[in-house]
C-alpha cells in the first residue's frame, strides 16, 4: 500500500476541531495523486498523451474524525484494473494503528479529446502494483433516488475556483457543494457519491435534496434535470446503528 504520513491542519477542521469530511476527501484523492506522480505517470504524463482518470464513484466510509494536531497516516492500493476502469481503496489510521476512515472508489480512464473511455496502456498497468482489496462492506455505485419528491434549491454557477487541472468541476467540489444542504450537527459516518456528467465552467447547478432521518440524498442536476452527481450521507445515529451499517475494515488489513 502507498503511504504517507501527515498532521491534521486548523485549516481542515470544522467548528468542532475536528478533520472535515471534504478534507478527509482530499487527503484520500492527494493520496493517489502522489502514488501516480511518484511512479511517473501521473497529471504531466496524462495530459501530454490527453488522457485523465475521472472519478465514477466515491464510498467514505468514517470511523472516527482526527483531532487538530493529531498525526495521521494516508494510504492507497489500487486492486483491480480492467480495460479502462480502475478500482482504488483507500485507508487513514493513525500513528497507533487506529482506523479513522477507509474508503472505495471507481475510476474510468477517459481520451479527453474524444471525451471516450481509452483501455489502460500495458507501461501503466506496469507500473501500478495491484494488491488485495480492504475488507468492507461494498455498497453499489448507484444511488437510488427516494420516490418523494425532493427540495429544489436555488441554483448556483460553476466558478473557476470549483475546478481541477482538468477543467471540470472537481469531485470533492461536488460533495462540499452537497454539504452546504446538510442541518446544523449532521455527523456523516458514510458518503457515497456516483458522477453522471461533467460540469463545466459557467454551467448552473440546480441541488435537490431528499432528506431523511438517517440517510440525505442531494442530487446536482443541470437544467434538464439531468443529474452531474448525486451524493448520499448516511447520518451517525445515536446508538451507532447507522455506523455499524456502514462498517466495517477486517482487522487483516495489515496484509494490504
Amino acid at each position: 500500500m502507498y503511504k504517507f504520513n501527515s498532521r491534521i491542519r486548523y485549516s481542515e477542521v470544522d467548528s468542532a476541531g475536528k478533520l472535515s469530511l471534504e478534507s478527509l476527501l482530499d487527503y484520500f484523492q492527494d493520496c493517489s495523486t502522489f502514488q501516480s506522480e511518484d511512479l511517473n505517470i501521473g497529471v504531466e504524463y496524462l495530459k501530454e498523451r490527453n488522457m485523465a482518470w475521472i472519478l465514477s464513484a466515491w464510498q467514505i466510509v468514517v470511523e472516527r474524525y482526527p483531532k487538530l494536531g493529531e498525526t495521521v497516516s494516508v494510504g492507497t492500493i489500487p486492486y483491480d484494473i480492467k480495460n479502462f476502469i480502475g478500482y482504488r481503496n483507500f485507508l487513514m489510521e493513525t500513528e497507533s494503528g487506529e482506523c479513522l476512515a477507509y474508503a472505495n472508489t471507481m475510476w474510468m480512464l477517459m481520451d479527453m479529446e474524444k471525451m471516450k473511455p481509452v483501455r489502460v496502456w500495458p507501461e501503466m498497468l506496469e507500473a501500478y502494483e495491484l494488491g488485495e482489496r480492504l475488507e468492507m462492506d461494498y455498497a453499489p455505485r448507484r444511488i437510488r433516488i427516494p420516490h418523494e419528491e425532493g427540495a429544489v434549491q436555488e441554483s448556483l454557477q460553476i466558478r473557476h475556483h470549483h475546478l481541477d487541472t482538468n477543467h471540470h468541476v472537481n469531485n470533492g467540489q461536488y460533495v462540499r457543494i452537497a454539504m452546504d444542504y446538510l442541518p446544523e450537527g449532521y455527523e456523516i459516518c458514510q458518503m457515497r457519491a456516483e458522477y453522471k456528467k461533467q460540469a463545466l465552467l459557467g454551467d448552473e447547478m440546480y441541488p435537490v435534496v431528499y432528506a431523511g432521518d438517517a440517510v440525505t440524498v442531494v442530487s446536482l442536476d443541470n437544467g434538464e434535470g439531468e443529474a452531474y452527481c448525486v451524493v448520499e450521507f448516511r447520518q451517525k445515529m445515536e446508538n451507532g446503528s447507522e455506523r455499524q451499517q456502514a462498517h466495517s475494515v477486517a482487522a487483516e488489513r495489515g496484509k494490504l
